[in-house]
């Protein structure tokens, strides 16, 4: 029998836009779940903020954080994997946002618990992120000289603002061989996200790894935006919601309802009829 792990983005994909999952969306998963099926997430969300708003839903299979960084068990409560940014690239990092006036979050994590680390908050929309994340989340900030804690435990990097501040950030840091980035327009507030994290850590590595590790034999991947490109990569069926970006459309094997819709709760009850 061929073993399916089920596996969906959360912002515009599985969310709708408030964002939030709907009542309708955890019931038909989760009457699925309880039939069999295998399901999990994968997202740009740190624990803090992934766990609460998908608690409805009784995801069965380790789930996939910060676009790869980590492999979280959901069940106990663990960090699985995670994948490191080295010292020499955290501080080229930071050497590049310095020079470019643009200031960040790093993220660390220290004995199983994730740390968001900042020098300053310098616009509205950083300020913003950091109120609703401490505030809504319990999510821990530090105030400190960033170049200080950049060491073996740092796994992320990410700011937010207007496209033309970023882009040339973004341009520089791509050089470093040791990390990647993912740089997209955020669905809610219209402003750009660069992310920097390990060259080892994607949604795809992500994939792959739990399909080696927990023996799945076939991937189902449900995407909206560019970020989740790497994951259709390592799936064997792509599935875009119909709100997603025309590329995301473009790479998939199926384009269902959009996230207004339950449109990923409603294909996979067409679908698996289980």
């Amino acid at each position: 029998m061929i073993k399916t792990l089920y596996v969906t983005d959360l912002d515009g994909t599985l969310l709708d836009p408030e964002p939030k999952i709907t009542a309708y969306t955890a019931d038909t998963i989760n009457s699925l779940i309880a039939k069999g099926m295998n399901f999990t997430f994968a997202t740009a969300r740190s624990i803090y903020s992934a766990l609460p708003i998908t608690q409805a839903v009784n995801i069965n299979v380790p789930c996939i954080l910060m676009n790869g960084v980590s492999i979280y068990n959901i069940r106990n409560e663990r960090y699985v994997k995670n994948e490191f940014i080295a010292p020499a690239d955290s501080a080229e990092i930071l050497r590049i946002f310095e020079k470019h006036g643009v200031h960040c979050f790093m993220y660390r994590i220290d004995d199983g618990v994730l740390i968001s680390y900042y020098s300053e908050l310098t616009t509205k929309v950083m300020q913003s992120f950091a109120e609703v994340r401490k505030h809504e989340y319990k999510k821990p900030f530090v105030q400190c000289r960033l170049a200080d804690r950049a060491d073996e435990n740092t796994v992320y990097f990410t700011t937010t603002g207007a496209y033309e501040d970023l882009l040339p950030v973004k341009l520089e840091i791509e050089k470093i061989s040791g990390v990647d980035i993912a740089f997209y327009l955020d669905v809610y507030n219209d402003a750009w996200y660069l992310e920097i994290f390990s060259h080892k850590a994607s949604k795809a590595n992500g994939i792959r790894f739990i399909r080696e590790n927990y023996g799945f034999d076939k991937v189902v991947a449900f995407g909206d935006n560019l970020n989740d490109l790497p994951m259709f990569e390592q799936a064997d069926i792509k599935v875009a919601v119909g709100n997603a970006r025309d590329e995301v459309k473009a790479a998939a094997d199926y384009v269902i309802g959009s996230n207004d819709k339950d449109g990923v709760a409603e294909w996979l009850k067409s679908e698996l009829r289980i």
